[in-house]
This record gives structure tokens, sequence and C-alpha cells, in this order.
């Protein structure tokens, strides 16, 4: 797996998770004016684990 991150098109920075089929498991859902801001929500994704709830609605 791998994160991908660009500018979109209006110049937002966004993550992608790929998948090692090369598919898109995950992605940002929002632009990010900063650089920063964006790899800071990539660290959030990779902080979750084994043990991060899931909930049903």
């Amino acid at each position: 797996m791998q994160f991908v991150v660009y500018k979109d098109n209006a110049g937002q920075w966004r993550w992608r998770l790929f998948a090692a089929n090369n598919k898109i498991v995950a992605d940002s859902a929002e632009g990010y004016n900063n650089k920063q801001d964006c790899l800071h929500g990539i660290d959030l994704v990779k902080s979750t684990n084994a043990n991060t709830p899931v909930h049903e609605k």
C-alpha cells in the first residue's frame, strides 16, 4: 500500500491510499491549503490500528 499526495484542479493538496493492486482504497475527501496539513491527515490515518473501534449505524 502507498499514499500519494497531489494538488487538485483548485490547487489544494489531497491524498489517496492505493492498495497493492493499484486500486484506490481511501482518499482525503477534502482539499488542504497547506501540504503539511495534508501530510498530517495521512498521519491520522496511519495512527489507526486493530484496536480502532468500528461502529454500525
